[in-house]
This record gives C-alpha cells, sequence and structure tokens, in this order.
C-alpha cells in the first residue's frame, strides 16, 4: 500500500493534481452548437460523399465495441451512435445521394462556436504520410534511429483515480524505483535510448523531426520494399513549434512560416538545425504497422482528405464532422467537405481547431506544409441526442 501511495503522491506532483487539472491557456474555452439545416452548410450538395461514409464505418466499427451508456464528449452516449452505425453498412456507398440521405436521415448539423467569446473561425492545418529512406541495420548514412517505445517509459491513466481527470494521463521513467520525468528530446539525441529497440534507421535526422510531427510515414528500404511506421507513444513533453522561434528570430515570418521554409532555412543553417530540432522537448515513437494506411489516435487506418485530428480533451472520436477552410492552394478559394474525427496531435488544442489529414505523397506534403487556414465546422450529431 504504501508503494501504491508513493506513486500515485508521485504522479499528482507532476500532474499537478489538486481535484483538476487546469488546461494550458491554448485549450481555453467552451463549445456552444447551435443547430441549423442542412440548406445552410457551404456546399453541402456538392461534395462526392462515398470515401466520407467508408471512413465512417471504420470508426462504427471501434464505436460499437464501447458500451452504449459511456457519455460521448461533447454530448450524448456512444449508444447515440450504435443505431445510425448499424444502418451505415447497408448504404450503396457509391451513390453520393444516398449518403447524403443517410448522414440527413440519422444526424442534425450543428454550428460549432466559443462560448467565451463567440468565434465561430478557428484554425485548420494539415498533415500527410511522410517518406523517408532507411535500412533495418545501422550502416553508412543510416544513422538516425526512429525507437520503439522504451521498456522504461511507464504512462498512467489519472481518470483511474478521479472521474475529473479521465483522459489525462501522466508520462514517467521508471528508474531504480523511482518515477522521473523522461528525458526530453536533446537529452535523447546526446544520449540515446538504450531501453528502447530501433524500429528502422533513417539517412536523415531532419525527416526523422517532421515524421515525428505527422506521426505516420512509409520508408523506403535500402534492400528493397517498404516498411509503413506509426505513432506509437511520445515521451510526455509538451510540444513545442520551433516555426515561432524562427519568427521570434525574424528568420521567418507569420505570413510565410511553413514546413517547406522551416526545412529550407534548416538546409541553409545545417550547423543550427538540431539545435532548433531540440527547442521542441516532445518526442514521438514509433512501431512498425502492417496496415494500408497510417492509424489515427481511435485506432482505424486514416482516410485521405476525410479524416481529421481535433482536441482530444473536448471531443470523442468518430463524429462527423462538416468544415469548410481557405484552400492552401493559391487560388482555390474555400473548400468545404465531410470528414471524421479520428485523430488528435499534440498542438491541436481549441474548441474550433483542426489537424486535416491530406494522404500520402509529395503533393500531400505539399499542401500540409502550406496549410494555416481560417474556417468553421459543423458537427453532426445523431438525432437521438437532446440539447436540453
Amino acid at each position: 500500500m504504501q508503494k501504491q501511495a508513493f506513486l500515485f503522491l508521485s504522479l499528482c506532483l507532476m500532474a499537478g493534481c489538486t481535484g483538476h487539472v487546469k488546461p494550458p491557456a491554448e485549450q481555453a474555452g467552451t463549445p456552444v452548437f447551435q443547430k441549423t439545416t442542412y440548406q445552410q452548410l457551404p456546399a453541402w450538395d456538392k461534395d462526392n460523399l462515398r470515401t466520407a461514409m467508408d471512413a465512417f464505418r471504420l470508426s462504427c466499427e471501434k464505436l460499437l465495441q464501447i458500451p452504449a451508456e459511456k457519455p460521448f464528449r461533447p454530448l450524448g452516449t456512444y449508444g447515440d451512435f450504435h443505431e445510425p452505425c448499424r444502418a451505415a453498412v447497408s448504404v450503396n456507398s457509391v451513390n453520393p445521394q444516398a449518403v447524403r440521405s443517410f448522414f440527413e436521415t440519422w444526424f442534425d448539423p450543428y454550428e460549432v462556436s466559443v462560448r467565451e467569446t463567440g468565434a465561430q473561425e478557428g484554425l485548420f492545418t494539415g498533415y500527410y504520410e511522410a517518406s523517408l529512406r532507411g535500412s533495418l541495420k545501422r550502416h553508412g548514412s543510416y544513422q538516425t534511429p526512429l525507437y520503439a517505445v522504451p521498456e522504461d517509459l511507464y504512462t498512467a491513466d489519472l481518470g483511474q483515480w478521479y472521474e475529473d481527470l479521465e483522459g489525462k494521463k501522466i508520462t514517467a521513467q521508471v528508474r531504480d524505483g523511482q518515477l522521473l520525468r523522461y528525458p526530453d528530446r536533446a537529452a535523447i539525441e546526446r544520449e540515446g535510448l538504450p531501453a528502447a529497440e530501433v524500429v528502422v534507421w533513417v539517412d536523415d535526422p531532419v525527416d526523422a523531426f517532421f515524421l515525428q510531427i505527422q506521426g505516420s510515414g512509409v520508408v523506403s528500404l535500402d534492400t528493397g520494399g517498404t516498411m509503413r511506421v506509426g505513432y506509437a507513444g511520445k515521451n510526455g513533453h509538451a510540444y513545442f513549434a520551433i516555426g515561432r522561434a524562427l519568427i521570434e528570430r525574424e528568420e521567418l515570418t507569420k505570413e510565410n512560416v511553413s514546413l517547406q521554409t522551416i526545412r529550407a532555412w534548416m538546409e541553409l543553417n545545417p550547423a543550427q538545425a538540431q539545435d532548433l530540432m531540440n527547442l521542441n522537448p516532445s518526442y514521438v515513437f514509433f512501431r512498425a504497422l502492417e496496415t494500408d494506411g497510417p492509424v489515427g489516435a481511435q485506432g482505424v487506418v486514416l482516410t485521405p482528405l476525410r479524416s481529421l485530428a481535433v482536441d482530444k480533451n473536448l471531443y470523442d472520436y468518430g463524429l462527423p464532422v462538416w468544415m469548410a477552410f481557405d484552400s492552401p492552394e493559391q487560388g482555390k478559394g474555400k473548400l468545404a467537405q465531410l470528414v471524421i474525427a479520428q485523430d488528435t496531435g499534440g498542438a491541436i488544442r481549441g474548441v474550433v481547431r483542426g489537424d486535416f489529414f491530406w494522404g500520402y505523397g509529395s503533393g500531400a506534403e505539399e499542401r500540409a506544409g502550406k496549410m494555416k487556414s481560417r474556417g468553421k465546422y459543423w458537427f453532426l450529431f445523431p438525432k437521438t441526442i437532446s440539447m436540453n
């Protein structure tokens, strides 16, 4: 009992437990939902919804496994999704009108805004599945490891002790019976991780860094063939956007900062590149995937142009979302389409905030890297959910 009590006390000290966990500043805000109609959704009748239904069915496989009585954030219960999910199986997804009729029959759209400010618009960024070169053996240019989850990494779900901490986790290192803060990026890069196996060695530390931000990638192996790697865990440190540091140094501006301009700066300043990357203390661990695509936080394979990462502290996965945002491609105007909330990310915090999955390839990387769009979204809640 003393050992268990000490462990929990240590967890609380690290998490700052006082009966609740105060969210960081960027999480501030409470979502408000205003019922609307499908006719009010921009370009609702223009979207070819076939792949959206495919993505929703993948989420339904997970939703149907969760007890009906469990609350679904932000509203209702998982049971509200069970009947629509069962009905989705028989919908002819090749017919866009049949899919549109399905969502209109089972769901009502609600505009999302921030209670404290009234804001309906927020930031939408993009991510993609990265492409790297690697080897299963360390040699030649293949000197940068992609680590698996270390044996000494301990993750605790604080919701097991307090209901109001549900969804809150703490990550630590267990060493000689003590619970310690896990090493940050700089320490890992400097000292390595003896407690972790290497999934694959890659030939470019900058590619490895951006892979950690994207969360998944395809590695072309030196022996031929490829392997897909995906997110398996992280060291528990907060994510820091290194582009912010380059803006503060006046190397870049808010207007031109992007994945492409950050990478270009590091190529021009190779001696400073590692120090810049080390400003982001968060470090991601990987696992080999046998799937035909990257796997999101919901545990389903992500669908290009149909999967959205949301703030996991506010919203549960599987929710259909109609979003309208400025295209990252010049001259393309606004994009509007149906997506499914299936993922999250360390930088995705806020009531109106999303990360749009573009898929794999150079085109996806180009669009995702440039995307910092203003936009709105509407949640499609099952009609059985009451707003009272």
